[in-house]
């Protein structure tokens, strides 16, 4: 889900940072002793640490029996023994590739945030608190890899969360990578040291939300919080990082019984829900909202990608998660799904007249006046997956076509580049509607000279140094960085519709990426996948969504159905699956 993925709209997201640091200053820290009451084993005890902001009253979860959700996955028939082998074969190729990259992790990395996969050096991207290992817990065990799960909770219950070298942390991040790896491993295995670590890390959070108006500081200072600094929420978030926590902290107190981290996020939540209908696109958020002024309607950008994804992802799974006890996430989903239907969807012409929807970004002012960006990212490919999920489970037929075009875009978009792999940012030319248009080339060739800001150069010229597929009129960002967004969709629209070509299609896509990424160590981001003349640059880097998320979606579509079945689990946005309450 997505992780944070904020690769888009850098002037924007300096601007977040620069006004991130103008905070209240401190004066006179009180500090904490080593010998101080709230350290214990090591660590420091959070719920011991005094909040200067203490809730009062608390919104308790929903109570009662929760109701009986749609069936979400497609009833499959018994495989024939050619295809159980076939199925079989490529399910342990995944798994040769994990045990690969977890190996060299363990070797060269262990304990670290990231292995460089080329140089074999370790690096610290998420406060040094070992986060492929953590994000990489459920799939040890979903992978059956007892062996490598039991030794690596071993060495998970004595990070600590107190103690980071880096001035702040990400509060997202921090939930979706270790909170949801540690509730989701708890999930599977029950191993009551993961859920005594998701509380540890659950009380630091809270800290987060010791603000006058209870709204979290998504790049937080947690030292300082420590030490006992005034807080107050920051003016510019990103929306995508205040509205993503519910999922994670829900489910801790589903597991507890304490109703805390439930109450924290649902203020954030009732917040969406009633300024829902006031933006500049009635139905959807803003890219960045005003979390100390509570204002969520002020900026004039929307979109499904980068910097929005997860906090429309998590509308249906809070739904399904709480058991459709709590309405109001069935009528957010609706509606913001209805308006970026209607404002962020658009059909690209292409030279085969695929039947394919991609997602933009609009642009529009408090007139609603303005326009859409006919782009195209790998990280909103995760909106067919999203689409697909919703449909099923609000019986929505238009829903779940929408999220078959969008997967099938993104499906559409990996063939079209030389090396079988999509970017991370394009742009293509686009029908007038959302319905089929013809090709044209001519429309195709202006589009590329706009794009190029120059009509009167020559266009064969361009495409040819610009290395543009047929389509497309910009590859504005030519990486691919082991993203798991278009495999995503392609593994739930697999389980919700029974497709056999999706596992074609994903076969395919592993085989790709595996021939392209491979290094001595693991597997490397690319550089540039619009090359094909044997200048491939494989890059020095390995997020840990490579095993959290892509490799497990790769390994899930190739085993047998009710493994981590959709009606039991729901992914929060970094794969890991929460168990629905039944």
């Amino acid at each position: 889900m997505k992780s944070y993925r904020l690769l888009l709209a850098f002037a924007i997201f300096a601007a977040v940072l620069f006004i991130h640091r103008d905070r209240v200053a401190y004066a006179g820290f009180k500090s904490w002793s080593a010998s101080s009451s709230l350290v214990f084993g090591g660590h420091v005890d959070w719920s011991q640490v005094p909040k200067q902001h203490p809730v009062t009253s608390l919104h308790a979860l929903p109570t009662g029996k929760p109701k009986k959700l749609p069936k979400i996955q497609y009833s499959f028939p018994t495989e024939s023994s050619s295809e159980k082998t076939l199925r079989e074969e490529r399910r342990l190729a995944v798994l040769d590739a994990f045990k690969r990259a977890w190996n060299s992790y363990k070797e060269h990395a262990w304990m670290a945030d990231e292995l460089t996969p080329i140089s074999g050096e370790k690096r610290n991207t998420f406060a040094g608190w070992a986060a492929t290992l953590v994000d990489a817990l459920d799939t040890l065990w979903i992978m059956g890899l007892k062996a490598e799960f039991n030794e690596a909770v071993a060495a998970a219950v004595s990070i600590d969360f107190a103690s980071t070298a880096q001035e702040e942390i990400n509060v997202f991040e921090t939930t979706i990578r270790y909170m949801g790896g540690f509730l989701s491993a708890y999930d599977l295995s029950a191993d009551e040291r993961l859920l005594v670590k998701a509380k540890e890390l659950g009380e630091m959070l809270l800290h987060a939300f010791d603000t006058p108006n209870h709204m979290p500081i998504t790049r937080w200072k947690v030292m300082d919080a420590r030490r006992g600094a005034p807080q107050i929420a920051d003016p510019v978030t990103l929306v995508a990082e205040i509205g993503s926590l519910v999922m994670e902290f829900t489910r801790l107190s589903q597991i507890t019984g304490d109703s805390r981290w439930f109450d924290a996020t649902h203020r954030v939540m009732k917040l969406f829900e009633e300024q829902q209908s006031k933006t500049h696109v009635p139905g959807m958020w803003p890219i960045l909202v005003n979390a100390r002024e509570m204002d969520l309607t002020w900026h004039t950008d929307f979109t499904l990608g980068a910097m929005s994804d997860s906090a429309y992802e998590y509308l249906p799974k809070m739904y399904a998660l709480l058991g459709g006890l709590e309405p109001m996430y069935e009528k957010m989903y609706r509606d913001a799904m209805n308006a970026a239907i209607r404002y962020t969807l658009w059909r690209p012409m292409t030279p085969d007249n695929a039947d394919i929807l991609i997602a933009g970004m609009a642009h529009v002012d408090a007139n609603h006046k303005g326009g859409l960006d006919f782009q195209g990212q790998h990280l909103v490919c995760f909106a067919g997956g999203m689409f697909a999920l919703g449909g099923k489970l609000f019986n929505d037929q238009t829903h779940l076509e929408m999220g078959r075009k969008l997967t099938d875009g993104c499906i559409w978009t990996y063939k079209a580049l030389p090396l079988g792999i999509m970017p991370e940012v394009f742009h293509m030319v686009e029908c007038p509607t959302n319905e089929p248009c013809e090709w044209d080339e001519k429309a195709w060739h202006k589009e590329v000279l706009r794009r190029k800001g120059d009509e009167n150069a020559d266009v064969q010229k361009v495409i040819a140094e610009e290395r543009l597929p047929p389509g497309f009129s910009s590859l504005d960002d030519r990486r691919y960085i082991l993203r798991p967004e278009a495999i995503e969709s392609v593994f739930i629209l697999y389980r919700i519709t029974g497709r056999k070509d999706l596992q074609e299609t994903a076969w395919r896509m592993f085989n790709a990426i595996q021939e392209n990424t491979k290094t001595a160590l693991a597997n490397g981001a690319l550089a540039d996948v619009s090359r094909e003349d044997g200048k491939v640059s494989v890059t020095d880097s390995m997020e840990s969504f490579w095993l959290a998320e892509t490799l497990k979606y790769f390994y899930l579509i190739f085993s047998e159905p009710d493994v981590i079945s959709l009606d039991d689990f729901t992914f929060n946005t970094e794969a890991h699956p929460f168990r629905i309450p039944k």
